[in-house]
Parts: structure tokens; C-alpha cells; sequence
């Protein structure tokens, strides 16, 4: 890394910039302060991230999920760069090479290649389309009283309003924005009790699908969606059979079923999409994230053949959605080009080998007497989770998560312990030497914990 630190006048003015204007994301305002606030980031490459003065640390959750390719790929700024000089915007009834090629490409890559791709800015728009996409679907076929959606407690499918109302979790707190959007109807997730119910638990979950379908009155409802794995609920892979059996479900009743791939999806499991990874076939997927690596805002609903047919054709059966930003060409430049990237350095299967690695390697953790689980094994993401005692799970609570944030960043880790899990999604780019730097340093960091609390 070249980055020339900055001085100290310069960090100061910038701290001070940011306590009096900047608003950050779900933490409070007015903090930049070295031991609480929002940190200082310079410059990064790969799985690394620097700070001002050049001290270095492993970027764990790939930005917010989403690094695949890592940071620093000049193909990807260069792309953009000549789009830029091409079409930056796409008037109204026009589209850029750029975007129809990417829509193409995606497609190619689901479990349906005859899929159609809807551009939007980022993922909550991307599940806020997909919702829209699912009731207009069954409207069209003459479903009118349909409108209902399922969803899963403690899913974390986006910020907005309606997102919100798919699952409560950290991030979601329904209480404090009054009511919610009617119609979603949230049953169990497995990732909130496999702590301390049988592995086969899970199916009993997928058949609560089922009841909620039931109990609501199978003419009233429109969709169910789901992450294939979900990370708000603690990175639990499902039970081989659950999956599946939701799909049956819903095949069984007409509901429209909706992937959540924006976490999960181009590569971080092991496949291109986790959904890959039981064999189903979904009828939307919403992806966002990784398919610029974040380099671009983009996010998309990806409908199966069976979805857009419905909606082919001028007159009311058109489905009129409309985000002003979908299909940026810019970003869908820089799509095409991480896509390229991807398959070019074989990242998806990167994800895989070394997913096994990590997974391996974590289970050294087990021994410590605060380390209560560890979960992964499929593509590189994965957790650890803390407890005071493991047979019942119990939460330390006070001051421990914020002591893991603070140890993770002293042993040069940039992540997160959100309830006292401690997540591990890093670039697919990460090699078998930085996985054992990276276990390795949270080696230190349980120790400390030990001694602490």
C-alpha cells in the first residue's frame, strides 16, 4: 500500500467535519472519537483496510457483505471510467448496451436462464420490488384478494418501511416508527433456536410455512421470503431438507417464492447463488452487494421465466415500477466487469476450498470456554458465538459486545460482534496464510475476553 498518511491538523479537521455534519448509519451522531466513534479509512486493498496514520486491519465482513472481489481492483474503476465517457445516464425509454448485457449475464447464471433482471439502487429496493413484482404476479393471473406476505422473524431484509415489517432484528426495532405496513405475517426462523433444539428442528419450521398459509387463508397470500442463509439470524445453515420443503409449500398453494440473496449470493456460499447449493429453483431473487463488489450502487430483482411471462405484453398486465437510478450504466459497467473478475480468478470456487478451510480452522476455537459454537462450512462465511454458559447459551450482555468490537480492532480485525456473535465473511479473494492471520488474531481476542469477563 502507497496511501500517504495523513497528519495529525488534517485527521482532527476531519473528525471535526464528521461529529458536526455527518450522520452515520445506526450508530449515534457526533462521534469520531478513538475509542467509540466511527473510524477514519484512507485507503484499501484486498482484504485490507488502512487508516490515516497506515495502521492496518483485515477486513472480516467484506465491507458490509459485499467486498467479493476485494478492494482496490483498477479494472473496475477503469470500466467505469469509460462508460462514464459513453452513456452515464440512460434517458427514459432508452437503455445502454452496458445494462442489457448485464441483465443477460446475470440471468445466464441463475437456476433459470430465461429469468428476467429489474435494475434498482440497492437491496432494500431490490425486496421492495420483488414484494411489488410477487403481488402484481398474482393479480394479473386473477389472484385479486392476494396480498399478504410471509416472512421470517429476525430476517433482515432491508431499512425501509416495508422491509422493516418482513423481520425484526437489531437493525429493526418496530416500536420506535409506529405501524407497521399490514399484511406481513412473520413466522419462526430456525436460526433463532438451533442453539438448544435438535438439528431436525429446522423441518418443524419449514412446516410453520404451511400452518401461517393455512391459518391466513391460502386466497390471501401473495409471497413468502427468506435468505437461504440468513446473517441477522446468527449464519445457521439450514437443514438439507428445509429448503426443498418450502418450495413445495409454496408450490402447493401458489405463493410466489422470494430468495434473499443479497448477503448470500455471487459466491459466498461456494456457488454463484446459495439456492445452488439444495438444488431449488426460486421463483424471484433479489441480489445487490457483491454484483459490483460494491464498487457501485446496483441491486435487482431477478424474476424466474414464470414470473415475467405473466407480465409480458403492453396493456394492465404491465408491470409499472419505475427507481430512477435502476440500471445505471456506470454500475452496470462495473458489474459486468466484477463478474468477469469473478470467473476469471475462479472465486466461486475459492469460496468453497477455502470456506472448508476456515471452517476448519475456527473449530480450534472450541476449546475456549466463552466460545459456544462455531458455524460455517459452506463458502466463506461463517460465525462464532460467545456465551457465558454454553449447554444454555446465556448471554454475557453489559459491555461484552462492544469489547469485541474494541479487541477485534486492536488485533487488526475490522468487524463486528452483533449479540455476541462474531462474524466472518471476508473477501473471496482471502488466502489459506491471511485465514490463519485471521483466526489467529481472534485466537487473542477470545483470550482477552476470557480474562475480562
Amino acid at each position: 500500500m502507497v496511501a500517504k498518511p495523513l497528519t495529525g491538523e488534517q485527521i482532527e479537521e476531519l473528525k471535526g467535519l464528521g461529529e458536526t455534519h455527518f450522520w452515520p448509519h445506526s450508530r449515534p451522531t457526533g462521534d469520531m472519537s478513538d475509542d467509540t466513534g466511527i473510524k477514519l479509512v484512507t485507503h484499501s486493498k484486498g482484504i485490507w483496510v488502512e487508516g490515516p496514520t497506515g495502521e492496518r486491519h483485515v477486513d472480516l465482513i467484506a465491507g458490509m457483505w459485499l467486498k467479493n472481489i476485494g478492494h482496490g481492483r483498477k479494472e473496475i474503476a477503469d470500466a467505469v471510467y469509460e462508460q462514464m465517457l459513453d452513456v452515464s445516464y440512460s434517458p427514459g425509454g432508452t437503455v445502454a448496451p452496458a445494462t442489457v448485457k448485464l441483465a443477460s449475464k446475470v440471468a445466464s447464471l441463475t437456476p433459470d436462464p430465461e429469468s428476467r433482471v429489474y435494475f434498482v439502487s440497492g437491496g432494500s429496493e431490490a425486496v421492495e420490488t420483488a414484494i411489488k413484482m410477487a403481488k402484481k404476479y398474482q393479480y394479473n393471473l386473477g389472484e385479486r384478494g392476494r396480498w399478504k406476505v410471509i416472512s421470517r422473524q429476525n430476517s433482515y431484509h432491508g431499512a425501509t418501511h416495508l422491509c422493516m415489517s418482513l423481520g425484526f432484528n437489531h437493525v429493526n426495532r418496530p416500536n420506535d416508527y409506529g405501524p407497521l405496513v399490514p399484511g406481513n405475517i412473520r413466522i419462526s426462523n430456525p436460526g433463532l433456536t438451533y442453539r438448544t433444539l435438535p438439528g431436525d428442528w429446522d423441518m418443524q419450521y419449514a412446516y410453520d410455512l404451511e400452518k401461517a398459509i393455512i391459518d391466513e387463508g391460502p386466497d390471501s397470500v401473495a409471497a413468502f421470503i427468506g435468505e437461504p442463509i440468513s446473517a441477522a439470524s446468527g449464519i445457521h445453515i439450514p437443514h438439507p431438507e428445509y429448503w426443498p420443503t418450502i418450495r413445495e409449500i409454496c408450490d402447493k398453494y401458489g405463493i410466489v417464492m422470494i430468495c434473499d440473496e443479497v448477503i448470500n449470493g455471487f459466491g459466498r456460499t461456494g456457488k454463484m447463488f446459495a439456492v445452488e447449493n439444495w438444488g431449488i429453483k426460486p421463483d424471484i431473487m433479489t441480489v445487490a452487494k457483491a454484483l459490483t463488489s460494491g464498487y457501485l450502487p446496483i441491486g435487482a430483482a431477478i424474476a424466474s421465466s414464470k414470473i415475467g411471462k405473466v407480465m409480458e405484453g403492453e396493456g394492465p398486465q404491465t408491470f409499472k415500477h419505475l427507481l430512477t437510478f435502476g440500471g445505471s450504466p456506470p454500475s452496470c459497467a462495473a458489474g459486468l466487469k466484477n463478474l468477469e473478475i469473478m470467473e476469471r480468478e475462479k472465486l466461486v470456487q475459492n469460496s468453497a476450498d477455502n470456506g472448508k478451510y476456515l471452517y476448519e480452522k475456527l473449530q480450534e476455537l472450541s476449546d475456549h470456554r466463552i466460545v459456544a459454537d462455531v458455524r460455517g462450512g459452506m463458502g466463506l462465511i461463517a460465525a462464532v458465538e460467545f456465551a457465558k454458559d454454553k449447554k444454555t447459551f446465556e448471554k454475557f450482555g453489559g459491555k461484552f459486545e462492544s469489547r469485541v468490537g474494541h479487541l477485534m480492532e486492536e488485533h487488526s480485525l475490522l468487524g463486528r460482534g452483533l449479540d455476541e456473535i462474531m462474524s466472518f465473511s471476508p473477501p473471496l479473494t482471502i488466502t489459506k496464510e491471511e485465514i490463519d492471520f485471521v483466526v489467529d488474531q481472534t485466537k487473542k481476542v477470545i483470550t482477552q475476553l476470557e480474562k475480562e469477563f
